[in-house]
C-alpha cells in the first residue's frame, strides 16, 4: 500500500494517520520516541505492509510485473492500488478526495516538528504536486512513477509501469477491490488491538 491507502486505513485520528504516513522513515524501536498515537500509526503501517506482502491477491498483481520490474513490482502495485482507491474514492469515504487531502496536508504542516526528516523533506513535493489527488488519473500515476524511477537513476524502469496498468486495467482494478475489502477489515481489527 502506498500513502493514500495507509492514511485512509488509519481511521480518523490525525496522529495515527501521521504515524502511518511517515512509518517508512522510522527504523526498529525508534517508534518508541514518538507520542502514543503516532506509535500506533507506525505499528499499524508495519502490520499493513506484512499483511499486504503475504496476501495472495497482492502477489497475483505483482506476478504480472516481476519479469520486467523484479523487486520493484510490489512498489508499482502499491501505486496502482492507490490509483484505484483515489479513482473510486467516493466508494470508501464520504468526503471528497480534494478536501480529505487538503486537511491531511494541513495536519502535516501543523505537526511539522513531530515528522521525521524524511517526511519533512517529502512534504513540499507532495503538496506542490498534490500527489494524493493526482493518484486519480493514469497520467498522474505515470508522472509519480517517473519521479520514483528518476530517484533510482532510471534503474527500476518504473517510468514505463503505466503501460502494464493500462494493459491489465480491469484485472488490476478487480484485484484491488477484492484486496481492499480484506485490508480494511484487517486494519480495523489491528487498530482495536493497538
Amino acid at each position: 500500500m502506498n500513502f493514500l491507502a495507509h492514511i485512509h486505513l488509519s481511521g480518523e485520528n490525525e496522529m495515527i494517520k501521521i504515524g502511518n504516513f511517515m512509518a517508512d522513515g522510522v527504523r526498529g524501536k525508534q517508534y518508541e520516541n514518538f507520542p502514543l498515537a503516532i506509535q500506533k500509526g507506525i505499528l499499524l503501517h508495519r502490520a499493513i505492509d506484512t499483511f499486504t506482502d503475504a496476501h495472495p491477491v497482492f502477489r497475483q498483481s505483482t506476478k504480472k510485473l516481476h519479469s520486467r520490474y523484479h523487486h520493484y513490482a510490489g512498489v508499482i502495485v502499491d501505486m496502482y492500488y492507490d490509483h484505484f482507491l483515489a479513482k473510486n474514492w467516493s466508494d470508501y469515504h464520504n468526503e471528497s478526495l480534494a478536501l480529505y487531502s487538503e486537511k491531511f496536508y494541513q495536519s502535516l504542516l501543523d505537526n511539522h516538528s513531530i515528522l521525521t526528516s524524511k517526511a519533512q523533506h517529502l512534504l513540499p513535493y507532495m503538496m506542490e504536486y498534490n500527489w494524493l489527488v493526482n493518484y486519480q488519473s493514469v497520467s498522474g500515476i505515470e508522472r509519480i512513477l517517473s519521479q520514483m524511477d528518476h530517484r533510482t537513476k532510471n534503474q527500476s524502469l518504473m517510468r514505463f509501469a503505466a503501460e502494464e496498468l493500462v494493459a491489465h486495467y480491469d484485472e488490476f482494478e478487480a484485484e484491488f477491490s477484492f484486496f481492499y475489502k480484506e485490508v480494511q477489515l484487517f486494519s480495523k481489527n489491528k487498530l482495536n488491538e493497538l
